[in-house]
């Protein structure tokens, strides 16, 4: 039977994978729909409305499923990881209930006003409730990253015995939520949701633009998608840059607060200097499978990279290697591939941005259709960048649970047998996976629905005001 240790790692890991794909999407779409929202009221023109209405979909599909993935993954705490829970319970807990009940309760509360209320209030009004849902979903993030970012870099507590058990006691607040790890993980979080929504519009939007133009199939509503993919990619020039720049100010924080997951990332065993950045790295010897740096190796590397990465420019850097640590060494493999994999889907997006834009500018934008397959078949690459974001993260801190303070072995639950964790890790396992069916299956309904067509719209005054009337006739003739 699994070891129950194991089982809870897995089923955890299972949840969360499923689980972020969820927020990404609510995440990214809050300041498109903030933008939009405003756009619509300010000048009346239809498409922004339609961007409104048909991207609000699908924000909302995402918040509900979001939500309950969400509180499920809080019941694993207590289920799977309880002596964890009671040992780190003061810390850990503040955030995630601060979470439920200012962040979660903000989105909750205006996101029925966003979604059904627009006939019903004043432009200004419903200004309000697009900025509260869009603040509401970014401050969720918050807690839950002060909560994560703790767990790797501990700050402002202490240890104490309660009833012969070792457990965390706060002490400094300020310390502990706004310690070093968090500005960090959460630029680069929310950096990272608007990205994967940019790359996810850009692809949709590049499918019926390709259509249309390349194919020549009449595609109704062609200039919502053209407008749609023009924003995405401005959104992409932003944010694709900046991830990958502030990542490297990220990685060298990882170097200095949390070694040994630098060495795992680069899989560096003995202390060295000018260690290389291997960019492929493949074991020549099977037997090497799991240090993707053996000694008989083909790899591709760049001398002094990962050396000049964790210094800030010092190509001689030391970098102290695996062995030298106490603990055991994290799943080198999984976090050397993972860092690899986000790196290089990273200046991947850099590439598509400024295609993009180059092709914009002059003027064959809507004509590249290389461009659009590329954009198509990167649609959800940004998901997976962040998936691989987190497993280096999570994977590279292990054996550590709280870094340096307790061991993932030791804070699952102690009555947990290997046959429960084997029946919820299979349960779970079945229920998630078609949850995501089920999810793509509505997310692609919405998407071959398309806008709401120009008769659906409501009668904006400034439209009345300058003629732009909601019963023009949609298709490739329109402007907007």
């Amino acid at each position: 039977m699994i070891d129950p240790v194991l089982g809870s790692r897995l089923q955890f890991a299972l949840t969360t994978i499923v689980h972020i794909i969820f927020p990404v999407m609510s995440m990214g779409l809050a300041p498109f729909l903030i933008y939009f929202t405003w756009k619509d009221i300010r000048t009346g023109k239809p498409v922004y409305e339609q961007l409104r209405r048909f991207w609000t979909k699908i924000f909302a599909v995402s918040f509900v499923v979001g939500t309950v993935t969400g509180i499920v993954l809080e019941f694993e705490f207590g289920t799977n990881f309880a002596a964890f829970s009671t040992a780190a319970g003061e810390l850990f807990g503040g955030p995630l209930a601060v979470e439920g009940m200012m962040a979660f309760m903000l989105e909750a509360t205006f996101l029925g006003v966003f979604v059904f209320g627009r006939e019903r209030v004043s432009d200004t009004l419903y200004m309000i409730s697009a900025l509260a849902v869009g603040a509401g979903t970014w401050l969720s993030a918050v807690w839950i990253l002060i909560a994560n970012s703790w767990m790797q870099v501990p700050r402002g507590y202490e240890l104490v015995t309660e009833n012969g058990q070792t457990v965390v006691h706060l002490v400094d607040p300020i310390a502990a939520y706004l310690n070093p790890r968090f500005g960090f993980m959460y630029i680069h979080m929310q950096n990272a949701a608007v990205e994967s929504v940019a790359l996810f519009m850009a692809g949709v939007a590049a499918y019926y633009v390709f259509r249309h133009h390349v194919w020549e199939y009449p595609v109704e509503n062609i200039s919502f998608w053209e407008t749609t993919l023009k924003i995405a990619l401005v959104a992409l020039l932003i944010t694709a840059p900046l991830q990958v720049l502030h990542g490297d100010l990220y990685a060298r924080h990882v170097y200095e607060t949390q070694p040994q997951k630098f060495a795992a990332m680069e899989a560096v065993w003995e202390t060295e200097s000018y260690v290389p950045e291997y960019l492929i790295a493949v074991p020549t010897d099977l037997s090497d499978i799991t240090d993707p740096r053996a000694k008989e190796l083909f790899g591709l590397g760049i001398p002094g990279g990962a050396s000049w990465l964790a210094s800030g420019g010092d190509p001689n850097a030391e970098i102290t290697g695996l062995n030298e640590f106490d603990t055991e060494a994290p799943p080198v493999a999984i976090v050397f591939w993972a860092f690899r994999a986000m790196v290089g889907l990273g200046f991947w997006f850099i590439l598509l941005a400024f295609w993009g834009g180059y092709r914009w500018l002059t003027g064959d934008l809507f004509e590249d259709d290389l461009l659009h397959k590329a954009l198509m078949g990167s649609s959800l690459l940004g998901i997976v960048a962040v998936e691989v974001g987190w497993i280096v993260t999570e994977v590279g801190r292990q054996p550590w649970v709280i870094q340096g303070v307790m061991k993932t072995h030791e804070g699952v639950s102690p009555g947990l047998t290997g046959t429960e964790a084997a029946i919820t890790l299979a349960g779970f396992a079945l229920v998630y996976t078609t949850l995501l069916g089920l999810y793509t299956y509505v997310i692609a309904r919405i998407i071959r629905a398309g806008p709401p067509g120009r008769d659906d719209l409501r009668d904006h005054p400034k439209r009345r005001d300058t003629g732009d009337r909601p019963e023009a006739p949609a298709g490739v003739a329109s402007d907007d």
